[in-house]
């Protein structure tokens, strides 16, 4: 994978690419999005706590093709308010590979239960 970083635009906010090339022939995981509920379906109070089971989720569902956390090109990620920003993306550094994928993050009103307040969906890519 090739990071798509031009000189002709701003630098990246934080720690993504602005785009990410994947080689011909490679293989791609589209994941749903993953909120951060445990096996159990317990949910935990903390945003940085949710983003760890939805990556932890992602990184199961990426497992079953052969993938790891370093193969996503993509991440879309949503919180429900600013103040989850910052556990969401000590979160993402944590767990996102080098070079770090494209990245989009979004605040939106809510989810399905008001308790969620991330959500992860990615794309991965391996020969």
């Amino acid at each position: 994978m090739t990071p798509l970083t031009p000189a002709s635009i701003a630098a990246p906010f934080a720690r993504y690419s602005h785009g990410m090339e994947v080689p011909a022939g490679w293989r791609l995981v589209v994941c749903s999005g993953q909120l951060g509920v445990a096996a159990d379906g317990s949910v935990p109070e903390d945003a940085r706590a949710q983003a760890d089971l939805c990556f932890a989720n992602i990184a199961a569902i990426l497992a079953e093709a052969r993938m790891t956390l370093a193969d996503i090109v993509r991440i879309n990620a949503y919180v429900t308010d600013r103040a989850h920003m910052k556990g969401y993306m000590d979160s993402r550094d944590a767990h996102a590979g080098a070079p770090p994928p494209a990245s989009t993050l979004m605040i939106v009103s809510g989810f399905t239960r008001p308790e969620f307040k991330v959500e992860i969906e990615v794309i991965a890519a391996a020969p």
